[in-house]
């Protein structure tokens, strides 16, 4: 295997482990959002907008194993 091979396999192997754990992670908190919202509609504000929050951490997870991936492959 040559070099550039193994940098494109790392980096693929970087950014599907990298993507894996946040698209549970926000699967996991809309599904639970969604119940706990339809247990009590009228907290839907109070729940909606940390759900939100979470949610875009969870994707920054995902945005830095891209980074990694594009550090791997193009350095």
């Amino acid at each position: 295997m040559s070099a550039d091979a193994a940098k494109l396999f790392a980096a693929a192997i970087a950014i599907a482990v990298g993507g894996i754990a946040p698209a549970l992670a926000i699967g996991l908190l809309a599904a639970k959002g969604m119940e706990a919202i339809g247990r009590n509609p009228e907290a839907a504000g109070k729940i909606q907008v940390p759900m939100l929050l979470a949610m875009a951490f969870a994707e920054a997870i995902a945005i830095y194993a891209l980074v990694v991936a594009l550090i791997i492959k193009f350095v």
